[in-house]
């Protein structure tokens, strides 16, 4: 591991994600100890987006952007909302240049399956129909997340194709979780990995997904999907020691079967969440990444 991230293991807090409750309550605990972003030269407002019911969104505005990213928290489906997301949703934008929409979807297990996706296409209908309104090109809305939000951006991507909703320009996936069934090596193996471990994933998915069915629906755990032709291209970045590691590295290795530009980046020594240690080096490239990706991908 790397030696600045390994430091800190010990400071986590200890959380059981089988009392929801108690792990947002730890969780903002620990976003609200993250360093403030610099939102310099940055418009940042709260919206609501009409639905059923209607979704909160926060809305960062950097000057003169063109393009706009619709990004999904993390937090095992179970945690985070728009201030635990707001250090990391203003940083994207910052290194990004992009309109940066950081989406208050419904948690689960009180709202499962498919109440956040729901919530999250309402909100990429809404940009793609405000798009003047927001001073970008409908033609370069992206759509991203970390972990249970990278999730839920790859079953945005395979509705709105599926739907033929609003197009998508490309996919920003840190760290996704997209496969309740656990079965690559590093989701059998990681069970004592800092933070996110093979347990704490079985946590998540069984509150995401309910009572227990024969058929789990792709739009819920991405890696079910049969065909991912037609998606849009995609960056993909995956920790060393996290259990959704090789069902990040195996999406992308599909993706790119079926004729999708892949850009993936297996970050070496890194944890699950490890990027919240800005203090080390290698958390500071990982966002710089993620920012640069994306800028490149709206360009043009």
């Amino acid at each position: 591991m790397d030696p600045e991230l390994e430091a800190f293991v010990p400071l986590f807090p200890k959380s059981d994600l089988n009392d929801p409750v108690a792990s947002r309550e730890k969780f903002a605990e620990l976003a609200a100890a993250a360093p403030a972003p610099d939102t310099t030269g940055m418009e940042i407002e709260d919206r609501t987006v009409a639905a059923d019911p209607d979704v909160p969104v926060r809305i960062y505005r950097p000057h003169q952007a063109r393009g706009a990213l619709i990004w999904l928290h993390g937090g095992g489906f179970v945690m985070g909302d728009l201030d635990t997301e707001h250090p990391w949703a203003a940083r994207v934008a910052q290194a990004s240049g992009a309109v940066v929409i950081s989406v208050g979807y419904r948690l689960a297990p009180e709202h499962p399956f498919p109440a956040a996706l729901d919530d999250a296409y309402a909100v990429l209908t809404w940009t793609a129909g405000h798009a003047a309104e927001l001073g970008v090109d409908p033609g370069r809305i992206a759509v991203g997340g970390h972990s249970a939000g990278g999730a839920l951006a790859t079953a945005l991507a395979l509705r709105s194709r599926d739907r033929q909703g609003p197009p998508i320009r490309f996919q920003l996936l840190n760290q996704p979780g997209l496969d309740d069934r656990q079965e690559t090596w590093s989701a059998r193996n990681f069970t004592d990995t800092p933070w996110m471990n093979r347990d704490k994933i079985a946590a998540t998915w069984r509150h995401y997904l309910g009572p227990t069915s024969a058929s789990v629906s792709p739009y819920a755990a991405p890696a079910r999907a049969d065909e991912l032709s037609g998606l849009p291209p995609a960056h993909i970045a995956t920790a060393e020691f996290c259990p959704n590691r090789d069902e990040g590295i195996g999406y992308a290795l599909r993706l790119l079967q079926a004729g999708v530009p892949v850009e993936l980046h297996q970050w070496a020594g890194t944890f699950h969440g490890s990027q919240a240690i800005l203090s080390a080096e290698v958390s500071r490239r990982q966002i710089a990444e993620l920012g640069a990706a994306l800028r490149r991908a709206l360009a043009g």
